[in-house]
């Protein structure tokens, strides 16, 4: 029994798989939090430009 856990513990073919995947989960939920954190920004910037493109219009009609 002592020789099975050794070998089992001693295996470290699934461990880049399990490593990659949680890399990857990292990365999505940094991600998901910039987007989250910098909604009022964005939202201002296409604010602000859809009352230029409105003003604009307004000018040349």
């Amino acid at each position: 029994m002592r020789s099975l856990c050794i070998d089992f513990l001693g295996q470290q073919e699934g461990q880049d798989l399990v490593e990659y995947t949680l890399l990857v989960a990292f990365v999505c939920l940094v991600a998901s939090a910039f987007f989250l954190g910098s909604h009022k920004s964005i939202y201002t910037i296409w604010e602000v430009t859809n009352n230029n493109l409105s003003q604009a219009t307004e000018t040349i009609s």
